[in-house]
């Protein structure tokens, strides 16, 4: 794995005269192609001068403890080649886990989808404080939130919700949200003081674009129809929802948010897109076993991932035997120690495999 470090060195270095080049800089197309290129090499290459510095300084120390020196002068070389190779073990970990094989989806905005699964009004209920939670957290991190398409339920929360969330790195970190959240609480709804346990079903697709999956808008019927629930007097007057169907896969999309029925149309088709791609990239990991392998859990919508007990006031994520007592704080969008937690998890999981 090291003996790549002086190769990508010089990649970089390459990188760094090609993206000065005037003739490059006037093609815009491949001016940005390079510099994400540059850009992605810069840590790496970073770490790797200071790996090699370390290791110099480590060579130097234990050549001068082989030499007759005061003693004072002894123990701070000594002192100084303890830190060195103290240095030396952690870059070595921190450059192991840049040449990691990189997810090609993690820089893309997520288009997430939240349903109700088991437990009726209830479960809806739960899917309106997950996407409160995921909202929460995109202004934590100051990423943008924009709804797509709601159904509501009649005691407030979301039979179904989907919203697109962008920001840098949002798919690295999102991506491990996919699959099943179940609550166990006692519904406001119950005079028993029964706690009940609901599901619901979280998917998280990274955005695609027209060069990740082709589709032919021949093979898609697009359908407009009047929107419902509350929306304002041009949401339910007009027939402005839209609802798409991608007959060679018979994946439907709808869109009813937005007044203007064009602007549905551009939300449907971003989501339509998302999840061929999605369907399409599932398909393609079935096939590798060994990318499956590595991932932490399957990101599979029937997975239960985690478990929201209300009167323990515990959160716990079946993936990686995580509990946490502050159900209360994650909820309101404090997700980066859960999300922490599965990225070493996944890295050294790959580290080991690798």
């Amino acid at each position: 794995m090291f003996d790549r470090l002086a190769e990508i060195e010089q990649r970089y270095m390459d990188l760094a005269d090609q993206v000065n080049d005037p003739d490059i800089i006037a093609n815009q197309t491949e001016w940005r192609r390079l510099m994400k290129e540059y850009s992605d090499l810069t840590p790496i290459v970073e770490k790797y001068r200071k790996y090699r510095e370390t290791k110099n300084a480590i060579a130097e120390g234990t050549e001068l403890l082989g030499e007759k020196l005061e003693d004072d002068f002894r123990e701070l070389v000594k002192e100084e080649l303890s830190e060195n190779k103290e240095r030396f073990e952690t870059l070595q970990k921190e450059i192991m886990l840049l040449l990691l094989p990189k997810d090609p989806n993690d820089e893309k905005n997520v288009i997430v989808e939240i349903r109700g699964g088991a437990g009726g009004d209830e479960a809806a209920l739960f899917a309106g404080d997950l996407y409160r939670m995921y909202a929460r957290y995109a202004e934590r991190r100051r990423w943008k939130t924009e709804l797509m398409n709601t159904s509501e339920s009649d005691l407030g929360g979301f039979k179904e919700v989907s919203f697109m969330i962008t920001g840098k790195g949002a798919y690295s970190r999102l991506k491990y949200e996919s699959g099943v959240h179940r609550v166990q609480r006692i519904p406001a709804t119950e005079s028993g003081g029964r706690i009940h346990t609901s599901t619901v079903t979280v998917a998280v697709l990274p955005e695609a674009e027209e060069v990740d999956v082709h589709i032919n808008m021949n093979d898609v019927r697009v359908d407009v129809f009047r929107a419902s629930g509350n929306g304002g007097q041009c949401v339910n007057t007009t027939d402005s929802a839209v609802r798409m169907t991608h007959l060679p896969t018979g994946i439907v999309v709808s869109c009813q948010n937005e007044k203007s029925q064009l602007k549905n149309k551009e939300q449907a088709l971003k989501v339509l897109y998302a999840r061929v791609y999605e369907r399409e990239r599932q398909a393609h990991d079935a096939a590798i076993s060994a990318d499956r392998r590595a991932q932490v859990g399957t990101g599979d919508r029937s997975e239960r991932i985690r478990t929201y007990n209300f009167p323990q006031g515990r959160v716990t994520d079946h993936r990686i035997g995580l509990t946490l007592h502050k159900i209360d704080s994650i909820l309101d969008g404090e997700l980066d120690e859960v999300m922490d937690a599965l990225i070493t998890t996944e890295q050294m999981t790959k580290l080991q495999e690798g």
